[in-house]
C-alpha cells in the first residue's frame, strides 16, 4: 500500500471501504477499558452509584477512575459516530432507522424492563411501586438503565443525525461520480483548539453539575452533564472523521505527539495522588481553579490518548488479526453483558479476605474473558444473537 505524501501513515482511500484492522483493535481496547473500569468500581471511592461495596478499598483507584473515564466512553462515541454515515448511506433513512431500532432500541427496552428494573426493585427491598418509580427518577433512572444509558444516548444521537442528514446537503452522500471535497486531517492547531473549547464548556457545565451528578435527560434517560459535551462532540467528530477519512489520513507525528501529551497528563493525575495532593489540587465541580485543573487534565488525557491511540494502533495493526476481529464482532454483546458478569464476580468474592488490588485483578481478568466469551458464544443462539447484535449484519456497527 502506498503512503500519502507527508502523512507518515496509510494512503487515504475512500472512507468506509473494507474493514479497518486498527479500528477493530481500538473498539476491543475501549470495551476492555470499560469492563476493567467497572471491575474496579467496588474497590475504591467512586463518588457515584455502584451496587457492590467491598470492605477492601484503595485510594489508588481514584486516579485510575479519572484517567479511564476521561477517554474510554468518549472514544466509544467517536467510533460509534465513525460507523454511522456509511450504514446510513447504504440503507437509506427508513431501513437504517428500522435496523437501528432493532440493533439498539430492542435490547435497551428488553434489558431495562425485564432485567434491570426487576433487579433494582428486589435490591431496594420491594417498596410500594409508586415510591420505587419516584426513587428511580430522583436518581436519574440510573437504577433502571445502569450501563445501558450509553445505548439510550446512541439511539438519541442517531435519530438526531438522520433528521439533520435529511435536511443538510453536506451530510447526505454525494451523487455518483461526484467527488466529495475532504477537509484536511486535524493537526496540532485543530486538536488544541478543540481541547481548549472542550475545557471551557466542560468547566462551565461543572459550575452547576459536578462529576457523578446525573440528571434525567428529557425526563427519560440518565445523563451526566459534566461529561456530556465530550460525548456529543466526539460522536460528531466521528462522523467528520468518516466523511474526511481522518482515521487513515492523520499524520503519524501528530498522533505520536498527542500520545505523549495524553500520557503526561495521565502521569500528572497519578502523581498528584502519590503526593497526596489530588483532593487539594482538584475538584469535581464548582467555580474555582481546582475544578479547572481537573478539567484541563481530563481533557488532555481525552484528546491526547484519543488521537495517540488511534494513530499508534493504525501503525501497529496493518492487517486483521483473527482473534481481534472475533472480539470486535462480540464487543457489543460483551458491553451489554459485562455488568452482570462483573457484579456477579464482585459479589462472589465479597467475603474473601484479599486486598483490593488482588480482587480487582481477578474480577478484571475473569470479567474480560467471560464477557467476550459469552458475547462470542451468543452467536450460536439465534434469539440471543439477534438481541445482542452478534449476527453477521452487525459487524460494522457500533
Amino acid at each position: 500500500m502506498s503512503r500519502a505524501a507527508g502523512s507518515g501513515g496509510p494512503a487515504a482511500v475512500s472512507a468506509g471501504t473494507g474493514r479497518l484492522a486498527f479500528v477493530d483493535v481500538l473498539r476491543v481496547l475501549i470495551i476492555s477499558m470499560v469492563i476493567i473500569h467497572h471491575a474496579a468500581q467496588a474497590y475504591g471511592p467512586t463518588g457515584g452509584f455502584w451496587p457492590v461495596e467491598d470492605q477492601a478499598t484503595s485510594d489508588w483507584f481514584v486516579p485510575f477512575y479519572t484517567v479511564n473515564a476521561a477517554v474510554g466512553l468518549g472514544l466509544l462515541f467517536l467510533v460509534a459516530g465513525y460507523f454511522l454515515p456509511g450504514s446510513y448511506e447504504r440503507k437509506g433513512p427508513r431501513r437504517f432507522l428500522k435496523e437501528r431500532w432493532a440493533r439498539i432500541g430492542v435490547p435497551l427496552v428488553v434489558f431495562v424492563a425485564a432485567v434491570n428494573v426487576p433487579l433494582a426493585y428486589l435490591a431496594s427491598g420491594s417498596p410500594e411501586p409508586g415510591e420505587f418509580v419516584r426513587s428511580l427518577y430522583d436518581d436519574a433512572w440510573q437504577g433502571a438503565y445502569f450501563h445501558l444509558w450509553f445505548l439510550a444516548h446512541l439511539l438519541l444521537y442517531t435519530a438526531a443525525y438522520v433528521l439533520l442528514a435529511e435536511r443538510v446537503r453536506w451530510l447526505r452522500p454525494a451523487s455518483p461520480g461526484t467527488p466529495r471535497q475532504m477537509l484536511p486531517p486535524p493537526g496540532h492547531g485543530a486538536i488544541l483548539s478543540y481541547a481548549a473549547a472542550l475545557i471551557v464548556v466542560t468547566w462551565v457545565a461543572r459550575w452547576w453539575f459536578p462529576v457523578d451528578d446525573w440528571v434525567p435527560l428529557f425526563f427519560v434517560m440518565p445523563a451526566e452533564p459534566a461529561n456530556l459535551t465530550q460525548y456529543v462532540s466526539l460522536f460528531a467528530l466521528g462522523i467528520l472523521a468518516y466523511r474526511n477519512d481522518w482515521f487513515r489520513r492523520i499524520q503519524r507525528r501528530v498522533g505520536f505527539t498527542w500520545l505523549a501529551v495524553g500520557l503526561a497528563a495521565s502521569a500528572a493525575i497519578f502523581s498528584l495522588q502519590a503526593l497526596g495532593l489530588w483532593g487539594a489540587a482538584t475538584a469535581t465541580g464548582g467555580v474555582d481553579w481546582r475544578s479547572l485543573v481537573r478539567v484541563v487534565l481530563e481533557t488532555l488525557v481525552c484528546a491526547g490518548l484519543g488521537v495517540g491511540l488511534l494513530v499508534t494502533l493504525r501503525e501497529l495493526f496493518r492487517r486483521p488479526v483473527r482473534l481481534v476481529s472475533a472480539m470486535a464482532t462480540a464487543s457489543y454483546a460483551a458491553y451489554i453483558l459485562h455488568i452482570f458478569v462483573v457484579v456477579g464476580l464482585q459479589v462472589a468474592i465479597l467475603q474473601v479476605a484479599w486486598p483490593a488490588g488482588a480482587k480487582f485483578l481477578l474480577v478484571a481478568v475473569l470479567g474480560l474473558l467471560l464477557s467476550f466469551g459469552l458475547g462470542h458464544v451468543s452467536r450460536t443462539v439465534p434469539g440471543l444473537r439477534v438481541l445482542l447484535g452478534t449476527g453477521p449484519d452487525h459487524r460494522r456497527t457500533a
